[in-house]
């Protein structure tokens, strides 16, 4: 089982890095993670968004339960990503997380999610979303395991 991020966009800026493997370096299986990075599209709007929802559907597997980072999607708290992470995980579920390119993604992808989750009500960048998220993960795993990462 894993927990892989399917992203839209460059590698990570140095910055993202360091920030990523400060907490990349204290999960465990099964909440470490995975980085898969997708080219931008060389098209704008619709364009865009039509061939890199394609590329990223592409790469799911049907079995996976699929996370779609979107600002419109259900806005949560830690402990409730905590469970909402360990129920496919429970079934033996790879986890996909996508974060779609400056476009967004294609009613395809957003019908083939299992759970749309934003990040909050703001929009930010694609390389401090990366960061966010694997704060997150972590930060599950550590509620998942009761560790004293989170404080209520």
């Amino acid at each position: 089982m894993t927990i892989r991020v399917l992203a839209i966009g460059k590698k990570h800026e140095s910055w993202v890095t360091e920030g990523i493997d400060r907490y990349e370096k204290r999960m465990k299986k099964p909440f470490d993670v995975k980085w898969q990075l997708l080219p931008h599209s060389s098209r704008e709007g619709d364009a865009a968004r039509t061939e890199e929802s394609e590329r990223i559907l592409a790469k799911v597997d049907a079995k996976d339960f699929l996370i779609l980072l979107d600002e419109r999607g259900k806005n949560i708290d830690s402990p409730a990503l905590a469970k909402t992470l360990q129920r496919p995980l429970d079934t033996s579920r790879n986890i996909t997380v996508v974060i779609g390119g400056a476009y967004g993604v294609d009613d395809s992808v957003h019908n083939r999610a299992d759970f749309i989750w934003s990040l909050s009500k703001l929009v930010f960048p694609h390389q401090l979303v990366r960061l966010i998220l694997t704060e997150q993960l972590y930060r599950a795993q550590e509620i998942a395991g009761g560790g004293k990462y989170h404080h209520v």
